[in-house]
This record gives structure tokens, C-alpha cells and sequence, in this order.
């Protein structure tokens, strides 16, 4: 835990205006109960120290093959095992739960989320994300054109966003209220801009920026976007409106846990232009609940239970002539597990600790998959935060305060239509303003965080701290993979995804970009694999 003031914690984290206009009065507030929960960092470093595993000879068993992680692509692989009728494989979690980002709480009145939130309606092309959703009977037919319709209840309600700007709240994530005849302008020539690469298409076919990513065009003149930043390409297009700026930069915060000036140019366009059938029609809807995609995790969970050991720490992957042998840390006792073949569904990052004799000749650059860091709050409320103003837009699913660092918070009973009462809010923070994000996250204890969310938060409900009962918090110290310029399009993940003696990769970080299906994609393409060459 590092000392600080209140006012340079706040600083730090809300900016100096903000924080010496929050420390000014000498009231004192009422402060909730919670605590820290979720990942465990310390258990994690234990692969950082390079230990000697010797696994007593009674504790081994084999197993056809091991899944390592137990996050979406893991659980993805796991159900697509399954569903081919294979069932001879382990799946292995480090943690208590599954679900990784995309985990969720149980609460009064409702679950909530502890990261991932919703899931876009995919385009008719994703047949395999579409089987899922028809499993799960999410799915009530097909339009005209061949596109699925989600059932309604599952669908984000209205009203859907809103933005806290100068003390008022207005609809929408764009700041239309005030803005001048510049700022519609450009808000226009941007829309435009986004138009044209939504209806562009290369010489095979392919657009610029589909979902999965595998499917998106490799032509120079997109893969060129990839090595300069988004706000370069904003720049260099002549968009200055602050407005617009704002907007842009929250895009990415949003998707990628960067900066408009750190995210490259590619993933900027992706965010706006992968979801968009074609020009002039609405992007996807969203499909959520009040546990986000805990719903998915869930599923995924009840189908391949009996499969998962979690608390496993996965200590070493050892490739051999017979196949792989896995060894993992359960409790305070080591076994092992003799595998043909290994599914890798953990970061990318991880790998050069976990895999034997992989740093004595890297398969791909493992250093090169960067993450970043974020926490995220669930605040308990026992009402509802009276509205300021009787103009001021209702309460809404997302909630985006303009001049904060962080990124709002999502209602979790809103999709339930629960209007009154008790509700819980989760409020999300990248830490991207700080290079050293991480460390930094860690060395914060469970009451600085909570008291930069309510503090935050009080800009706009100045009643939080009267109505807010408790406070959780999760610390991710790798959210997400960091998209930054040179590495979409850099050849990297591409050597990545290419199996290493008979142990084959699956993770969102071969994507570039941390988005379920993602995930789905490159899980359900490592369990194809594993059929394939084992059967």
C-alpha cells in the first residue's frame, strides 16, 4: 500500500481539478463495508520464480487432453469437445471460478458483472456463436435477409446510454447538446469516413472489419491503419472537435483499456465500423442480462462441469516424445498429467513460464502480448440516486461521466426492468493514464479504490455515499491485450496461433483485441485441431 494524501490519491486517479474540489470540505461521509476479491496475483507469480516440480509418482493420471484456463476461449474449447462427443479431457482453472473476464457475482437483487457485460447480435456469416445462442434459447427465428432475431427480453432495454456532462445528464454517448456548427461537421465527416469502410470490400470479398477478426481483409490499404494511432488518424483527417476527440477516446478506453493516442489507428475503426451491416442502418444490438456474460460463462459451465478442476495452478507444460505432461499445483500438493496433446488458453504472455523449453527457442515473441490493467466496482445501493434536475435523461443501462478518467458504470437491474429499490452499479477504471498501471493497481488497497469510485461517482450523485451499503472490489492486472500501433498486423499473432509439440494455442490475445468472440473463435479453432489431428 503506498501513503498518500487523499488529495494525491485523488489526483492521481480524478485529475488535480477535480481532487481539490472533492478534499475542499471537511465533512465527513459515510463509508460502506467491502473488500477486495477475485484474482489471485500471488498464486499467479509463483510461475515467475522459475521452481523445480517434482510430482510424487502415485499423484499422475492421463488424460487425453488438458485444457489450461478457464476463461472463454477455454470453456469455448471445452463445449466444442463436448459436443463432438469428446470427452476424455481436463479442463484446469486457476482460480475459484471460471469465466475469467467475463465472471460475474450473485447478489441481492440481481447477479452482476465483474468485467465483459454484453455480447453484439452476430451477423448471420457466424454460424458456430449462432449455434450457441440457439442452444441457449436466446434466438426466436430469422428476418428476411437471413439475419438472426434475438428474443426481446434478452436484448438491452432502453434507454440504453447516457452522459454526465457540467452537472446534467443528456442521452446518448456523443455530446450533441451545445455542440457547434464545427462540431456537427466534423461529427458528420466522421460518420461519413466510417460509412466508406463499412461498405468497402478488398478484391476477394472481405470487409475491412468483420467479426472474428479472422475474417477481416488483409489488404495493405487496411493493414496500413494498423501502424500509426488513432488519434494520428483522427488528426491527419483534420478532426479536431473536442467533442468528437472525447468520443473517440472513450471508444477505445472502452473496447481496449487504451487511449485514442496509444490504440492504433486499425482497432479505432474496428470499434466503429466490425458491427455495422452497412452504411446508414444502426450498429448490432446488444445482447445482455444483469450478470453481463456471466450468462455465457454459466452455460458453458453446465455443459462441461464435470470436466473443470478449478484452483488449479498450472506450474509446467512439458512437451515429450509421448505427447505433453502437465503439472499443476492443487492446494499445497503437486500432480501431474500425461497428455497426447495440451490446449493453451491462457495469455500469451504466461507462455515462456509455464511451457518448458520454450525461451531456449521461442516459437513466437511472447513479450510482444501487452496487457493492461483495470479495476472494476460493484456498488451495492439500497435506492436508487435521485436525479438532480427534473430535464436530466433517466437513469440508464450505461452511465458515462465526460469528465472523469474513468468509464461510468452499468445498472445491473436495468435489464431486468427492476426501476426502484435496491440496484447495484459496476463502475469500471482502465488504468491507462499510467505507464506503470499495473504495479500501480496493486499497490492500492480495497478503501483508496473505493474511495476514488465514490468520490468519482459523487460528481454526479452527490447521495451515493448516504445510498451506497457496500463496496466490492476486483483488481484485473491483465484486463485485456493492448492493441497498440505495429501489432494487429505485425505477423506476431499469426506465428502464435501455430501449435508448439503438440500443445495448441487459444486465447483473445491471438485476436489482438479482447472481445468474446474472439475468444469463441480461437477456442472452438484449437478444439477443431485437437479432433482433427486425434481422431
Amino acid at each position: 500500500m503506498i501513503s498518500l494524501t487523499r488529495r494525491e490519491l485523488l489526483t492521481i486517479f480524478l485529475g488535480a481539478p477535480f481532487a481539490m474540489n472533492a478534499c475542499r470540505s471537511g465533512e465527513s461521509r459515510p463509508f460502506p463495508e467491502g473488500q477486495i476479491v477475485g484474482q489471485s496475483a500471488t498464486l499467479g507469480h509463483i510461475l515467475r520464480e522459475n521452481r523445480t516440480f517434482d510430482v510424487p509418482p502415485d499423484n499422475w493420471e492421463s488424460k487425453k487432453v488438458a485444457i489450461i484456463g478457464g476463461g472463454i476461449a477455454g470453456l469455448s474449447a471445452a463445449w466444442k469437445l463436448k459436443k463432438q462427443g469428446f470427452n476424455d479431457f481436463v479442463l484446469l482453472e486457476l482460480e475459484k471460478e471460471v469465466g475469467g473476464t467475463s465472471a460475474s457475482g450473485k447478489g441481492e437483487p440481481v447477479g452482476y458483472p465483474w468485467g465483459a457485460h454484453y455480447l453484439p447480435v452476430p451477423f448471420q456469416e457466424n454460424t458456430e456463436l449462432i449455434s450457441l445462442l440457439e442452444e441457449m434459447s436466446l434466438l426466436e427465428g430469422r428476418d428476411a435477409s437471413g439475419e438472426v432475431i434475438v428474443k426481446e427480453q434478452f436484448l438491452c432495454r432502453e434507454p440504453e446510454e447516457r452522459v454526465f456532462y457540467k452537472g446534467r445528464w443528456y442521452e446518448g454517448l456523443y455530446l450533441a447538446v451545445g455542440a457547434s456548427d464545427e462540431d456537427k461537421r466534423q461529427f458528420a465527416e466522421f460518420q461519413k469516413q466510417v460509412d466508406s469502410w463499412v461498405n468497402w470490400r478488398d478484391a476477394k470479398g472481405r470487409r475491412a472489419f468483420a467479426v472474428p477478426l479472422a475474417n477481416c481483409s488483409d489488404d495493405a490499404q487496411v493493414t496500413g491503419l494498423d501502424k500509426i494511432s488513432f488519434a494520428d488518424w483522427l488528426q491527419q483527417n483534420g478532426f479536431t472537435s473536442e467533442r468528437l476527440l472525447w468520443y473517440c477516446d472513450y471508444a477505445t478506453r472502452d473496447d481496449y483499456g487504451l487511449k485514442a493516442d496509444q490504440a492504433s489507428a486499425w482497432v479505432g475503426l474496428f470499434y466503429f465500423c466490425s458491427r455495422v451491416r452497412k452504411s446508414g442502418v444502426e450498429s448490432q444490438p446488444f445482447i445482455t442480462c444483469p450478470e453481463g456474460n456471466g450468462q455465457f460463462v454459466n452455460h458453458f459451465f453446465e455443459k462441461v462441469r464435470d470436466n473443470v478442476r478449478k484452483g488449479q495452478i498450472v506450474v509446467s507444460v512439458v512437451p515429450t516424445d509421448k505427447g505433453v505432461d502437465v503439472i499443476c499445483l492443487d492446494g499445497k500438493e503437486l500432480r501431474g498429467i500425461h497428455c497426447d496433446k495440451v490446449i493453451y488458453a491462457s495469455p500469451m504472455f504466461t507462455a515462456p513460464y509455464v511451457i518448458r523449453g520454450f525461451r531456449d527457442d521461442p516459437p513466437f515473441a511472447a513479450n510482444e502480448f501487452q496487457h493492461n490493467a483495470w479495476f472494476v466496482a460493484n456498488l451495492f445501493l439500497k435506492d436508487r440516486p435521485k436525479a438532480r434536475f427534473a430535464k436530466d435523461f433517466p437513469l440508464s443501462w450505461d452511465n458515462v461521466l465526460y469528465e472523469s478518467q474513468s468509464l461510468g458504470y452499468v445498472t445491473a437491474t436495468h435489464q431486468k426492468g427492476i426501476d426502484y429499490g435496491s440496484t447495484v452499479l459496476t463502475y469500471y477504471y482502465p488504468m491507462c493514464e499510467d505507464p506503470n498501471g499495473r504495479t500501480t493497481l496493486f499497490n492500492y488497497d480495497w478503501k483508496q479504490l473505493a474511495d476514488v469510485c465514490l468520490t468519482d461517482l459523487s460528481r454526479a450523485h452527490p447521495d451515493i455515499y448516504e445510498l451506497t451499503q457496500r463496496i466490492d472490489i476486483m483488481r484485473w492486472g491483465h484486463a485485456m491485450i493492448s492493441p497498440r500501433p505495429n501489432f494487429i498486423w505485425s505477423g506476431i499473432r499469426e506465428k502464435a496461433e501455430k501449435p508448439y509439440r503438440n500443445i495448441h494455442f487459444a486465447h483473445t490475445d491471438l485476436s489482438g483485441i479482447a472481445l468474446f468472440e474472439e475468444a469463441f473463435y480461437h477456442g472452438l479453432r484449437a478444439a477443431v485441431e485437437i479432433l482433427g489431428h486425434g481422431r
